[in-house]
């Protein structure tokens, strides 16, 4: 069962570009306007993914992140899509491109804080109502 939730800013910025990525790579490598079911199964993923992240909106890029949120094979699927699709971001989506290389050149934080992730907000956020 699909849990139906809305990320917000930079975490809905992340899975703006994450699917601005996906499309790219799957246009190119599935061959459809849309992305196939594979690709968006792998969207849904990324989605929650990004709402568990322990660093909640301070999140990291992916690839300067010292916590690996995804499982092995997503994450290499993250990778080839990542590695086909963000030098072809340009063309299509500038601001989005120049945003993420603007975002992988800030460092990590150390250790994220004990319940910052976007899950953990929503549900408290859900409780007190």
């Amino acid at each position: 069962m699909s849990e139906s939730f809305s990320l917000s800013g930079n975490l809905g910025r992340e899975f703006a570009t994450i699917c601005a990525m996906v499309a790219i790579y799957c246009r190119d490598h599935h061959g459809g306007k849309t992305p196939c079911t594979e690709c968006q199964a792998f969207m849904e993923y990324a989605k929650t993914r990004l709402d568990r992240c322990p660093y909640g909106q301070e999140k990291p890029t992916c690839n300067k992140c010292p916590v690996h949120c995804y499982k092995p094979e997503p994450r290499e699927l993250a990778r080839q899509i990542m590695r086909y699709a963000g030098p072809r971001m340009l063309l299509p989506h500038p601001i989005m491109a120049i945003r993420h290389l603007l975002l992988e050149r800030k460092p990590a934080p150390e250790k994220p804080p004990k319940n910052l992730s976007n899950r953990h907000l929503r549900l408290q956020k859900a409780a007190s109502e």
